[in-house]
Formats: structure tokens, sequence, C-alpha cells
């Protein structure tokens, strides 16, 4: 089966590649000549675990490969998935949609021959009406249909997440298109995945319902860890206590820094801006993204708290700068907000993460920060140590050497990942997230 995939960024890339490794015959698509380049030389522009070399496998199995000129990249397919970016638009929070549209133009430009056009990119509810509009207007002798086909990947898991996914949703709106898409994702039924086949506007709106759900677990957990906090309760036990429930779940309900990446902070915000357009009320999500926003601003608070609200002149240790472990995006990350504030207040910034200095480096521009390339070199003669991402490396720190290191031995950890009484017990002053210090005095 021959697929092409319109756009290489992460969605594109990973679901291109995994295709590939179902056994189809994969081109991928982009308009920037240095990264196709690089993509045939097996050199991947983002990390995600496993992508790599999943990657070069299939370049040298010839299942997959990376070119600039859409009219051949496309020639052949039974479907094209456009997968370009859909940022928020600065001036009204809306997905962006100049990209998807111009991908549809340039679509329609080349088709000979009955086609599924698939929105893979995340798109507001009534885009796939107006994708099937553009090529339609431009074409219109050309049979084809346009699906939507929303991904679900987290970074750091999205290889796993596509070959074993807890469903697929696929909105359709004919039985043509249907068949296509069913023989795509034909290597799925082996594992009995789910396949929901459901109108194209339901699919698009599945997408959106599903990561405002999670964002609102998060910010949900976040506001009762800090009336924990007032109350003197322990947000670890009250996470254990409501995810037992089986109606409820134990994930997604554990305190931090508030949510940020590529799709949380905007499919929220895009999600509002659809109700408003259509005179429907989303109070509850309009109240996460508030939430949300206010709690990165607030996060300072807590490293006030640790320095007695002496912060000016204090040297900080950032551990972890992207905004979840296992991947190098900085896109909505905490530390943007937090990193900013800590140096207005007249700190200076020692950083490290795994894999998103360079990413981060790019963000930051001020000599007040000095980056670092292993854990234990950032802490020398910091004043307070900072856990902002929960990095695995992160989990099991040897604290006789860290007490060493740092001029105080002063840990917040925004990650709640140690025991508050056992870091008493090694003579740390320890802050975290909803569990007060009354109790394990």
């Amino acid at each position: 089966m021959n697929i092409s995939i319109i756009g290489t960024g992460y969605v594109g890339l990973v679901s291109g590649t995994c295709l590939a490794e179902f056994g189809m015959n994969v081109t991928c698509i982009d308009n920037n000549s240095e990264k196709i380049k690089n993509l045939n030389d097996g050199i991947i522009p983002i990390y995600e675990p496993g992508l790599e070399s999943l990657v070069k496998k299939n370049i040298n199995e010839e299942r997959i490969k990376f070119v600039t000129n859409l009219s051949d990249g496309i020639k052949n397919s039974e479907a094209i998935f456009i997968a370009v970016g859909t940022p928020s638009r600065i001036k009204d929070g809306h997905a962006d949609l100049s990209f998807v549209f111009k991908a549809a133009e340039e679509i329609a430009n080349c088709l000979n021959g009955y086609t599924v056009i698939v929105n893979k990119s995340t798109v507001p509810v009534g885009t796939g009406k107006k994708v099937f509009d553009i090529i339609k207007k431009k074409n219109k002798s050309v049979e084809f249909d346009v699906a939507s086909n929303p991904e679900f990947l987290r970074e750091g898991s999205a290889i796993n997440d596509f070959m074993r996914p807890d469903r697929v949703v696929i909105g359709c709106e004919s039985l043509r298109a249907k068949k296509i898409l069913s023989e795509v994702y034909r290597p799925l039924y082996l594992l009995e995945t789910p396949i929901l086949f459901t109108k194209r506007e339901t699919a698009e709106l599945i997408k959106y319902a599903a990561n405002s759900f999670l964002a609102t677990k998060i910010t949900f957990i976040n506001e009762i860890a800090d009336l924990c906090e007032k109350v003197g309760a322990n947000v670890s036990d009250v996470s254990i206590g409501i995810g037992l429930d089986g109606r409820i779940g134990k994930k997604f309900l554990h305190p931090g820094p508030g949510y940020g990446g590529s799709c949380f902070p905007k499919d929220t915000l895009a999600l509002v801006k659809t109700a408003h357009d259509y005179n429907s009320q989303l109070g509850l999500v309009e109240h996460v993204v508030r939430s949300n926003d206010l709690r990165k601003k607030n996060n300072i608070n807590l490293i006030k708290k640790a320095s007695v609200n002496k912060l000016n002149g204090k040297k900080i240790t950032i551990l972890g700068l992207t905004f979840k472990p296992n991947t190098d995006d900085m896109r909505d990350s905490p530390s943007l907000i937090l990193i900013p504030k800590l140096l207005d207040e007249g700190c200076s910034i020692s950083a490290y993460d795994p894999e998103g200095l360079e990413s981060a480096k790019k963000v930051f521009d001020d000599k007040r920060i000095s980056w670092f390339d292993e854990t234990y070199s950032a802490m020398v003669d910091s004043d307070i140590l900072v856990i902002l991402t929960e990095w695995n490396q992160f989990r099991a720190l040897d604290f006789k050497k860290v007490k060493r290191l740092l001029k105080t031995p002063t840990l917040v950890d925004f990650r709640n990942i140690y025991n508050p009484k056992e870091m008493k017990e090694i003579g740390f002053n320890y802050f975290s997230i909803g569990r007060p210090e009354e109790l394990f005095l």
C-alpha cells in the first residue's frame, strides 16, 4: 500500500515511520530541503525514544523515503495524510490552519485519481469540510474523500502509542474511504485494537475533548494540592484515594508545575474558541486554561518560600527544562515562565536537561544562565536545587554528594519525587507540592 505524509514534524515523522514498519510504502514530504536531506541520511530533527533506529531501519529496507516535491511524493498514493503544524494564533487563540489549507491546495493541483485525504493534524470541527471544499474548487473532476484521523501520541512514548494504541478514531463520509483506511490500520486488528468509525466532525471533536479532559484532571489535582497545603492534608494520599475509584482512574492525578507541550495548551484554547464561535458554553475548560496559566506564573512562590523571600543574588539550579521527560520539546514548558521570573528577581541560573539543552538555548539568550551537560556539575555552589521535570536520572540522586555541592541543602521538588520525611532526616530543607511540612515533623 502506498501512503504519503505531508509534514515531517513530530506527528508526521512518527506516523510515517510506524506505517513503514507495518510494511507500507511511505513517502514523507516537507518543503524544508535541509531537513529532508538529513532525514534521508538518518539524522532525526527531534528526540523521541526508538525513533532514530526505526527510521534508519525502514530507510535501509526501502519502505520509507523523504522528498521535497509534493507532486512526485503523492503519485500513486492511496491515502495522503496531512500532518502539518496547527499552532495557536497569537491574536485570538484559534488553531492556525494556514498550513493545512496550503497543503490542501497543493494536493488539489496534483491529484489524478481517487485518493483519501486524511487530516492527521489536530484541527477544529469543520476543518475537514473546508479541506474538501478547497480541493473540489481547484480540481472539480477528481474523485476523492477527506477523512479525519486524529493522533493520540504522547511525546516520549509515541512509537508504542502508534503501534499499540488504546483506539484508532476515523471520521469519514464514504464506504470507499472507510475501506482504504481500514486497510491502513489492518495490522492493528491483530491486536484487537478498537477502531471507531464516526462522522468527520465527531472525530475532529474527539481529539480536543480527550486532551481537554486530561488537562482538566491535571488542573483539578493541582488545585486540590493547593487546598491540601492550607488544610494540612497530603495530596499524594488524596490522589491515591480518588484514583483507586475505577470511575476516576489514577492517571493524570499527579500535581506539578502545570501542563505544557504541543497539545494541551493549544487544544484547550482552541476548543474554548470553537465553543465561542458556536455560542456554546465550556466554562469548565475556560477555567482550566486560566488556572494552568496562573499556576505557571505562581511557581516562583514555592522557590521564594524556600529562600525565605530573599531571591536576589541567589544561584538556582534547575534540573529539567522540557515540559516532560523523554522529549526535547520546550513548547509551553513551565521553565519558559519560571526562569525569566527568577532572573527578574536577581537570580543566576545553572540549568541542565538530558535532551532539551539545545532547544532551551534557542529560547533563552541571557548570560546569567549557565548551561551544563551533567546533573551534579550544575549544582556546584548553588543556593537552591529545583527539580522541574521528572527525568528518571533525577529520581535517585546521591544526596550525600548533592549536600556537599550545594551552598545550602535546599531542594524544591515540583514533581513530588522524594519522600519529605526522608529528606528531612538527611538534613535537607525540602519543599514540594500539596504536602505541608507539618505532616512530616
